[in-house]
């Protein structure tokens, strides 16, 4: 019988993450009961303290699952049988709407680039131009299996200036960067607290238009009486109003502190420490002799650097020995981008200049250990280097 893994040190993955200490306290707090005056009054003030920290007016709109089915739920509230679906895919994610989508529309038109490049607006205002009945329009933020960025704000004020609705994935870009529903047209946009922010993956936080309220009332096959129905959870957030069924009370206490957490940090410093960690390890990945996903470092993501698998060496196994040798935990990548590059996260509590180093140690001590000649310490020294220009 083989023994069990053991438990890793670090975990630098593309999510989970690890999270914050005080969340890990926050979750063990007292379960109460969902309709005692407490628990309601607590619940209504943590919606409110999201909606600041999304900067929106409304109380944000949670849903209690991992954001995955909350897109969905997107999905199915909003796109109606008449609706002519403009799905945007640059990675695995962007792509995987799509499915959804079709399952709802009318008909789905797709923009697709190669999985290492990013939308361009001009595609997407041509897409318009020759299909002026496009309604809906659906954008993953960060695609996390490319660790690609799409320009999400000029994107949204072309589909804003034609109309339509625009639906935002930004589960793992929201916390890392600026990126905010209202200033990016979202009319629903969606996230959650198990990325960027620091912590547990199980809740689904939304920001609805009222526009897009209006849409999903006249959808006749919007969902309802259903774990994929943001109708049902629209009112929830006010503590005169009954939950659709029981929420996920020891969630609700970790979203709170996560949210004192960004909020006490202060959000450009939690984006600064983001940014500069993935700057930091992309001259380190550089230096080693490797290269970045990404066709240009301008659309790199500052919360997941996606690194080419050197040729002659498998994805698995430079996973399994950089948590061997010294116990770092890395993501690959998902679906078509699987097998072609290794994802090191820059979220939440390890979004911090010193784990880039940690990750440019294990990542070329593991190629190290593969039989590959790298130069570890230029890689580091050049971590080093940008962490200390920018503090110097």
């Amino acid at each position: 019988m083989s023994s069990s893994p053991k438990e890793p040190l670090i975990t630098l993955s593309a999510g989970p993450v690890a999270a914050f200490p005080r969340v890990l306290r926050a979750m063990s707090a007292p379960v109460h009961y969902d309709y005692d005056p407490f628990f309601q009054n607590f619940y209504e003030a943590v919606t409110i303290k999201c909606a600041k920290a999304l900067r929106t007016k409304a109380p944000t709109l949670v849903l209690h699952m991992e954001p995955a089915p909350g897109i969905e739920a997107a999905a199915a509230s909003l796109i109606s049988p008449d609706d002519v679906v403009l799905n945007l895919a640059s990675g695995v994610y962007g792509k995987g709407f799509g499915y959804w989508a079709a399952r709802y529309n009318k008909e789905l038109v797709e923009i697709e680039v190669p999985y290492n490049e990013s939308i361009d607006p001009a595609s997407v205002a041509e897409a318009f131009r020759k299909r002026p009945d496009i309604k809906v329009v659906s954008l993953v933020h960060h695609d996390t299996p490319s660790g690609t960025i799409n320009p999400a704000k000029e994107i949204g004020k072309i589909v804003r200036d034609n109309g339509a609705f625009l639906i935002v994935d930004a589960v793992s870009s929201f916390g890392g960067m600026d990126i905010h529903p209202d200033e990016c047209f979202a009319d629903i946009f969606i996230t959650g607290p198990g990325k960027c922010l620091g912590g547990a993956p199980g809740l689904t936080l939304m920001a609805v238009t009222e526009r897009a309220w209006a849409h999903i009332e006249a959808n006749p096959k919007a969902p309802f009486a259903s774990v994929l129905s943001l109708k049902d959870w629209k009112k929830a957030w006010s503590k005169d109003e009954p939950f659709p069924f029981t929420p996920s009370v020891s969630e609700m206490n970790g979203l709170d502190a996560v949210m004192d957490q960004y909020l006490e940090e202060g959000p450009q410093k939690v984006w600064h420490r983001h940014a500069l960690t993935a700057k930091a390890c992309r001259a380190g990945i550089k230096a080693m002799g490797l290269e970045l996903w990404a066709t240009t470092e301008a659309i790199a993501s500052p919360t997941c650097t996606a690194v080419k698998v050197p040729a002659g060496v498998g994805d698995a196994d430079i996973i399994a020995a950089a948590r061997e040798r010294f116990g770092v935990v890395f993501s690959t990548g998902r679906n078509d981008t699987k097998g072609k590059l290794i994802r090191i996260g820059h979220m939440g509590p390890v979004a911090e200049p010193i784990y880039a180093t940690v990750a440019v140690t294990a990542f070329g001590g593991a190629l190290r250990k593969l039989g590959r000649k790298v130069d570890v310490a230029a890689g580091v020294e050049a971590a080093l280097a940008v962490i200390e220009a920018d503090r110097g």
